[in-house]
């Protein structure tokens, strides 16, 4: 007989309790992740996904890139909480802002949220931990390539998996491998193509 595992709370409502639970008007990043456990990698990669969404300067794809990386290294490694430097763990974020932002965006989330559900949870977890840290270097290696018009698609694909880690959504998660190695194979087809048209063109 399969004991069914304690339902957890969907990521928003996590995200209230712990702005709710601040004593002051702001709360330091590392406050506002703790509640989250395991969960706080994908809230961190949401948070990586949204620059590429939003006017930013040029190259703002390579910095992202550059951090999806060091979060894969994170998970691949096997830490059970994403590690953070003491300047940004105690950096602090307005309490009513987020809040706010978090009643601007609930439509989005609540769409998402019903479309997640805790399923095939093991690969969530170690050993497969392991998969999802080297597809999220992937995908940090293409977001800091200088790659036309890549930034939504990369971006989207991070929202799936920060989705899919946040809801233990292995169904999902197994989606968003099969998907980056279809792009990592296209790409490199691409940039082969292109290659070959360079030469025949010069």
């Amino acid at each position: 007989m399969t004991v069914a595992e304690p339902r957890e709370e969907k990521t928003a409502a996590l995200l209230r309790a712990a702005l709710h639970a601040a004593p002051g008007e702001r709360i330091t990043l590392e406050n506002l992740l703790e509640p989250l456990k395991r969960r706080a990698f994908g809230f961190l990669l949401l948070l990586l996904a949204i620059p590429n969404f939003i006017p930013v300067p040029l190259g703002i794809g390579g910095v992202m890139g550059v951090l999806v990386v060091a979060l894969g290294l994170e998970m691949l490694v096997g830490l059970e909480h994403p590690w953070i430097p003491g300047f940004l763990r105690r950096r602090t974020l307005s309490r009513d802002g987020l809040l706010r932002f978090l009643d601007r965006i609930e439509p989005v989330t609540r769409r998402l949220e019903r479309m997640c559900q805790p399923r095939l949870q093991r690969l969530t977890r170690r050993p497969f931990t392991l998969v999802s840290g080297a597809v999220m270097i992937l995908i940090g290696i293409l977001l800091a390539l200088p790659i036309p018009f890549t930034n939504y698609v990369f971006g989207g694909m991070l929202i799936a998996f920060a989705f899919a880690l946040v809801e233990r959504d292995g169904a999902l998660l197994v989606a968003v491998w099969t998907s980056t190695l279809a792009i990592v194979v296209a790409s490199a087809s691409f940039s082969r193509a292109l290659l070959g048209f360079a030469r025949d063109l010069f």
